[in-house]
């Protein structure tokens, strides 16, 4: 096989890759004919879930929600770290308004958040 077709050789091919996962580890040597079968069925099934199921980019609403999660603020201490007011930083969280440039940049650099998520291109 050189290309998953369908969502049936799709879903065998995922067996496959679980039943491999449980014989093959770190230790496995790179020879070893189960560590070359896992390596190629994956390579197959990772090309079949680009094209149908693609994983898109995440909204910047979302991705500020996870790191204020991850850094444990509330909107008050984001607001702070921002240098803008609590009703600016929940217009955002809400989709109500979109940060300034000035705004975005500062987002990126001080949450650590991917300038193209937070211009959303």
């Amino acid at each position: 096989m050189t290309k998953i077709e369908t969502e049936k050789q799709y879903e065998a091919t995922c067996e496959r890759m679980e039943e491999l996962l449980k014989i093959v580890g770190n230790e496995t040597s790179p020879d070893d004919k189960n560590f070359m079968e896992l390596d190629l069925i994956s390579n197959l099934v990772a090309d079949y879930e680009e094209k149908h199921y693609p994983v898109k980019n995440p909204q910047l609403v979302d991705v500020m929600k996870l790191r204020m999660y991850e850094m444990n603020l509330n909107q008050t201490k984001l607001a702070s770290i921002l240098g803008v007011s609590t009703s600016r930083v929940s217009e955002f969280l809400t989709g109500k308004s979109e940060p300034t440039l000035k705004v975005a940049r500062s987002i990126s650099s001080k949450l650590n958040i991917n300038a193209s998520i937070v211009l959303g291109v």
